[in-house]
């Protein structure tokens, strides 16, 4: 009977040790931006985006305004 080799392997070899990474456990950058994800009423949203455009401000900052003078009502 003829001698038939074995299939070669299909995936490359496994990672080493070394080179497994945690990048879970290091602190993201507090400056970073990360979404809010929340739902408000069409108006409110309408009432909210004009407010900040008639001022020239982001929306994103006049959330961030609007909450530190809710932290400075109600303590932080």
């Amino acid at each position: 009977m003829a001698k038939i080799p074995p299939p070669a392997p299909r995936k490359g070899a496994p990672p080493k040790e070394a080179e497994a990474v945690f990048a879970n456990l290091e602190k993201s950058d507090p400056n970073a931006l990360k979404p809010l994800n929340f739902k408000v009423p069409a108006d409110f949203h309408r009432e909210f985006k004009t407010y900040a455009a008639a001022r020239s401000i982001s929306m994103v900052d006049l959330l961030r305004r609007g909450f530190d003078l809710v932290k400075k009502e109600y303590g932080s």
